[in-house]
């Protein structure tokens, strides 16, 4: 028989939207069950082993109060931990990585430390209840209300009913939705039916951005640490899309924003960009000789972005094949630059590149779960479009002005390669606003998205789903059904009767989130 699990709001997913609605209603006084498919909550900052990606003004303003304790936490963590520099112990705003995507790049496992610091005191006194390794595997709803979730123990096979008010979709690929029956969106729109500039002439639902399976390396000169042959390196070797400029297993890619070939070096050569040094998340100057034997990188580069297909709304078959053709072409690149690579030297292959399964918590050195750029999204009383965001739509540059806001973001438009061959589409994008409209399904009463599945289009979805916009849709989700809660309302109330949406905002003003962008920014 399944054991019933009950609390005041579950939360189906335990990634970085996941884990901060979580603690929005916990903070709010609620008790929670969250449930997480890997043994790693986080998200794309632990299991998906993906430094953050940030808008350039993030130490100053731009994210909610507890992102900001979450970034001062990994800092912390070092320094209170690790013998750090002096140097870097007195820089405030100190990237223990030194990576240039972002102005805090680390190791996967250090962001897993300060989640856990930050919910430690609620997992301790029994206000949540966490589940790892468990997966949705179906709902029970009943007119326009999701009545309970049951999920399944990756471990033991055993499954528990949850029976909660509200419901927080937070799973990486939207999972919940059509077990709930919630109306939902994949892939790309029409041009006809957004108006979006860069949308397509023709619908296209499996046209999904690409997904990858990161990986953690280190470099020792001298040494041997060339992995066996990866199964399918013959074909990752020779193969070269279409609309790419050459093997994608090379040295050769493309400018996002003009789609020109660009060339990359694997270490810092003064003429290229150094694919090494972009996700570096441990550099061995900011720590006391011997600390680490090398710098560490973290491997998510358009090299192994996988676009042959779809994980989304296919047979478990075809997901677990294509699962597995990525995680192929991430081991065929590390083989590749160990064996074949050209070098600046005139010789081939970096042996001494070493796959750090130490660091990503696996065996196969493979990240616990691929890094998903793009969900399923849910059908919205109000979706965000291109032309509310975009710089070139915006001609008195700024975003659209949300009356509903329930936060703020920055990030261009940034989609990658997608699975039905439209290369980069990467549009310069204004700082916008999450409108609360986003998070409303067009039917559902109960069930909220807690992260890249809200109301979005397969365009802006290149916008709203990194690191710390994800944290506040997640935050904002959290507070909401708390609200709801408390006032014994539904969300759509909160969004349509003026009283309650001041009441809502100020409850997520008062808890430091941002709602609008300073008028005035530092160049």
């Amino acid at each position: 028989m399944n054991r019933e699990l009950h609390a005041d709001i579950a939360v189906i997913g335990g990634g970085t939207g996941g884990f901060a609605a979580a603690l929005a209603a916990l903070t709010a006084g609620r008790t929670v069950i969250m449930t997480e498919e890997t043994d790693w909550i986080g998200g794309q900052l632990t299991s998906q082993a993906v430094p953050p990606d940030e808008h350039p003004w993030i130490e100053t303003f731009g994210c909610t109060r507890t992102y900001r304790q979450f970034r001062d936490g990994v800092r912390s963590y070092y320094r209170n931990h690790f013998p750090v520099t002096p140097e870097a112990r007195a820089n405030a705003e100190w990237n223990p990585g030194g990576g240039f995507v972002s102005r805090l790049c680390h190791e996967p496992r250090a962001a897993l430390a300060v989640l856990e610091q930050m919910l430690a005191p609620y997992l301790h006194s029994g206000q949540l209840t966490l589940l790892l390794r468990h997966e949705p595997v179906r709902a029970e709803s009943e007119a326009d209300n999701v009545r309970s979730v049951t999920v399944r123990s990756l471990e033991s096979g055993s499954e528990s009913v949850i029976v909660a008010p509200f419901f927080l979709d937070a799973t990486e690929c939207g999972d919940l939705l059509p077990l709930a029956g919630a109306e939902y969106v994949t892939g790309a729109e029409s041009k006809a039916e957004t108006g979006e500039p860069n949308a397509l002439d023709t619908a296209r639902p499996m046209n999904m951005q690409s997904f990858t399976y990161c990986f953690a390396m280190d470099h020792l000169e001298g040494e041997d640490h060339t992995i066996d042959k990866p199964r399918d390196y013959a074909f990752w070797r020779e193969y070269k899309a279409d609309f790419w400029p050459d093997r994608l297993l090379s040295w050769t890619g493309v400018k996002p924003h003009t789609l020109e070939p660009v060339r990359y070096e694997l270490f810092p050569d003064g003429k290229s960009v150094s694919l090494f040094n972009y996700r570096k998340i441990a550099d061995k100057s900011h720590f006391a000789p011997g600390t680490y034997k090398s710098d560490i990188s973290l491997i998510n580069w358009p090299q192994n972005d996988y676009w042959l297909g779809s994980i989304i709304d296919v047979s478990p078959e075809e997901k677990a094949r294509h699962l597995e053709q990525a995680k192929q072409l991430s081991l065929s690149l590390l083989y590749w630059m160990q064996t074949e690579a050209p070098r600046p030297d005139g010789k081939a292959g970096y042996p001494g590149l070493r796959l750090r399964r130490d660091v990503v918590g696996t065996e196969d050195g493979l990240a616990k779960y691929p890094y998903i750029r793009e969900s399923r999204r849910i059908r919205a009383e109000f979706t965000v479009l291109e032309q509310h965001v975009a710089t070139a739509a915006r001609p008195e540059k700024q975003a659209e002005v949300f009356a509903d806001s329930v936060g703020i973001g920055c990030y261009r438009i940034d989609l990658h390669p997608s699975t039905e061959g439209r290369n980069y589409v990467d549009v310069s994008s204004l700082p916008f606003q999450i409108p609360l409209g986003s998070l409303i399904p067009v039917r559902m009463n109960n069930l909220l998205p807690a992260c890249k599945n809200l109301g979005v289009t397969h365009i802006t979805n290149g916008c709203y789903r990194l690191h710390p916009v994800e944290w506040n849709i997640g935050e904002a989700a959290g507070y909401l059904a708390a609200f709801c809660l408390d006032r014994q309302t539904a969300p759509r109330a909160v969004r349509n009767q003026d009283d309650l949406l001041t009441d809502y905002q100020r409850m997520l003003a008062q808890r430091g989130i941002e709602l609008s962008w300073p008028t005035t920014r530092p160049v």
